[in-house]
Parts: C-alpha cells; sequence; structure tokens
C-alpha cells in the first residue's frame, strides 16, 4: 500500500489471490477513518470540493484535517455542524468561501470568520488567513486518488483517511508506525 503499487501486483509479490488484498486494505483504511481528531486549533479552513461524490474537507494550520462524504451538492450548515460542530470552538478563526452555511456555522460557534467568495480578487487577507492550505490539500487529494483509476464512491472515505493520514505524517510513514503504531488505537475496534 505504501509504496502505491496495484492489488494484482501486491498479490502476485506476496502470494495471495488480489480478492483477499482487497479486504485487507480495507480493514486497514477502515481502521485509519476512525482515527479522532479531538478538536482543531487556531485558523481553520473549510471548504468543499467535488468529484463523482461530494467530499467535504476541513483542515487546521497543524495539518489536522477532517475529510468526509456528507452530502451530493451545496453543504449546509446542520451537517456541517453533525460533522465537525464538536471540534470547533470560539478560540477558533475560520476561513471558508463566499458558502452561506459556512457563515452560519461561524456565526453560531462564536469564530471569527473571514470569507473568500469566488468573485473577491483578495486571497489573503491580513498576510495569514486565506483558504489556500484546504484547497492545496483537495489538489494533491485528487492528483493521488487518479493512480487508483476509479474508486467507488461508497470507499471515498477510506481512500480520504487513507491519504489523510499519508499527507499529516509525509516521510515518517512506514509500514509498522501506520499499523501499529497508528491502527491499534484504543478504543479502536481491532475486529474491524
Amino acid at each position: 500500500m505504501l509504496e502505491g503499487y496495484s492489488l494484482r501486483k501486491c498479490a502476485d509479490l506476496l502470494g495471495v489471490k488480489h480478492v483477499t488484498l482487497f479486504y485487507w486494505r480495507h480493514k486497514i483504511l477502515s481502521a485509519l477513518e476512525k482515527m479522532p481528531i479531538e478538536s482543531f486549533e487556531g485558523i481553520v479552513e473549510m471548504d468543499e470540493t467535488y468529484m463523482l461524490y461530494s467530499r467535504k474537507v476541513v483542515q487546521d494550520r497543524q495539518k489536522n484535517t477532517f475529510t468526509l462524504a456528507l452530502c451530493r451538492g451545496r453543504i449546509k450548515t446542520p451537517l456541517l455542524e453533525q460533522a465537525v460542530g464538536d471540534k470547533i470552538s470560539a478560540s477558533n478563526t475560520l476561513c471558508t468561501d463566499g458558502w452561506r452555511a459556512f457563515s452560519t456555522f461561524a456565526k453560531k460557534y462564536g469564530t471569527e470568520h473571514y470569507r473568500f467568495a469566488s468573485t473577491c480578487k483578495r486571497r489573503v487577507i491580513k498576510e495569514i488567513y486565506h483558504i489556500q492550505n484546504v484547497n492545496s490539500f483537495h489538489g494533491r487529494f485528487k492528483k493521488w486518488l487518479d493512480h487508483f483509476n476509479g474508486v467507488a464512491s461508497k470507499y471515498l472515505n477510506h481512500y480520504s483517511s487513507w491519504f489523510r493520514y499519508l499527507d499529516a505524517n509525509g516521510a515518517d510513514v512506514t509500514t509498522s508506525n501506520m499499523l501499529v503504531g497508528h491502527c491499534l488505537l484504543v478504543g479502536v475496534n481491532r475486529d474491524v
């Protein structure tokens, strides 16, 4: 998985069937998906990205990233509240695009809020407020996902969790720290 090999190549290398590896991969990805994000720190960037299945992404500047397929089409405030309401507080500063659900969400949670409408020429406010990190995450995720030649929509959360893990841990990712250090968290169902 870490080398980016196809299931068939991995199956040949390990001497097992590719269907078996498919199930093994999804057990690992399911564990990665359950890795908790307690709360966001400082400046938080929130934006949506569109794929064959809609993806919503939230990321703070410490690379605490929340990804989840929440809906199809434009996001509504109740879905934001359900997904990340317990991770946002008045101590955060929220940076979003101009969509009104984000403004309503920010008001409800008492966060300072900077909006970047698509018609706005300013991409950065006060030299630190922008949504460039989360938009960069979208681009990296989509490019990384391309090498799988199509992922079923029902597995997008698994793959976004995998990418979120790789993106946050960079060069420190090894098989042992991924499997032992992170997938076997206390409270995570080990039968996954």
